[in-house]
């Protein structure tokens, strides 16, 4: 097995990184009012001072270009530059017997890439330190203690510090706030997303409510009706109990297959356009088949897409469960029509009606958001004698 060996971070393969606008700008003011002032400076100095200066110059431009222009593939690491940058500076101030401007300008410097506070304020003061030693040592014996290169370089050291912990202090406070607002922002997203979680949960159990009702409920409901009436006629009409059972054994089919969709357990029709005419004259069928209720019904050829038809099919089927339970009707009369705005389905009966008002029955409800889920709506108009009406409508847009 190849061992390979352990990487420094700072010697990490990294893509490069882009130089934040402020540091280009530091950049450009140091090497204009850094760099060329003092190259000025010394060029009609004798060769044993102006070449110097510019081999340190030169020395601090490469260490600048390592870690501020290319800082994906450093040469010195940003203490070690800092470090050369202090040598630099009092090399300067001893071989011009100046450089307090060239000083004050890279100060910048030591906040940008010194690891902290405290660090930048060591090697900024090392540096001020060995820029008034070395500027004290090129003036000479005679020097003044207190020259105005020596002041404005410790005033500059001084402004630096108080500036530098300003703007830390600042940026500080600005990070904390940012930290507050991306957790307060975590926070959020995560009780969003427990309350999508939940809304989601409440309308599939609502869906799953529905569609038990419109399904499993009235099968059941058909079968303990059709099950007392064939109990009760064994003696009297075997012939009409034993259709009655058939009728049970099939509504019984019908239900296991249900709850087998329901359940997941076998796969939901998934049919393209269908006759709604022929889905909706077999259950009339066998509603007339299983109650003798007289059923009028008017069913022109119609197709359409499976939502729309199954929409229309459990709103029958919940009128005519409706009819069984509680209308005590005679005749059922159902009217399916087409027009261009879209297919209507009514279904009246002449029971004894009810208050529409004071209904508070799931079945209605059901049948409006299935319609709903389309773009249609459903109309229930009754009153207590005068049976019932339900118009229930589909537009077009949503047929195919």
């Amino acid at each position: 097995m190849e061992h390979r060996p352990r990487l420094h971070p700072y010697d990490e393969v990294t893509p490069p990184l882009p130089i934040p606008v402020p540091h280009r700008w530091n950049a450009v003011l140091w090497v204009l009012f850094g760099l060329v002032p003092p190259a000025i400076a010394v060029a009609d100095e004798p060769a044993t001072t102006k070449l110097p200066c510019y081999a340190v110059l030169v020395v601090l431009t490469l260490g600048f270009a390592s870690v501020a222009l290319f800082p994906g593939n450093r040469v010195l690491r940003p203490h070690a530059y800092l470090g050369v940058l202090v040598l630099g500076l009092g090399t300067m101030g001893w071989l011009m017997g100046s450089g307090a401007a060239l000083f004050v300008v890279t100060l910048p410097q030591f906040w940008i890439y010194a690891a902290g506070p405290a660090a930048s304020i060591t090697l900024s003061g090392l540096a001020a330190a060995a820029m008034v030693v070395g500027i004290a040592a090129g003036q000479g014996p005679h020097a003044r203690l207190l020259s105005g290169n020596v002041v404005f370089t410790l005033v500059g050291y001084a402004v630096s510090v108080l500036f530098g912990l300003l703007v830390r202090h600042l940026v500080a406070g600005s990070d904390e706030r940012e930290a507050r607002l991306t957790a307060e922002l975590r926070a959020a997203r995560t009780v969003l997303a427990e309350t999508i979680e939940r809304r989601a949960a409440a309308e599939e159990r609502e869906r799953l409510a529905r569609e038990i009702h419109d399904t499993l409920a009235q099968g059941f409901a058909s079968i303990i009706v059709l099950a007392e009436a064939a109990r009760s006629g064994l003696a009297a009409d075997p012939d009409r109990s034993a259709q009655q059972l058939t009728s049970i054994e099939q509504t019984a089919r019908e239900n296991l297959a249900e709850a087998r969709i329901l359940v997941g357990s076998a796969q939901a029709e998934r049919s393209g356009p269908g006759s709604l005419t022929q889905t909706l004259g077999r259950v009339l069928d066998r509603f007339a088949e299983d109650t003798g209720i007289t059923v009028d019904a008017e069913l022109p050829d119609v197709v359409c897409d499976q939502p729309p038809r199954i929409a229309l099919l459990r709103c029958l089927q919940e009128s005519l469960a409706n009819v069984r339970k509680h209308a005590g009707a005679g005749t059922v009369g159902v009217l399916l029509a087409t027009h261009p705005h879209g297919i209507e389905l009514e279904i009246t009966d002449d029971g004894r009606g009810f208050d529409v008002a004071a209904s508070i029955g799931f079945g209605l409800d059901g049948m409006r958001r299935r319609l709903a889920e389309l773009g249609g709506e459903l109309t229930v108009t009754s009153s207590l004698g005068d049976g019932t009406r339900v118009h229930a409508l589909v537009p077009a847009h949503a047929l195919h």
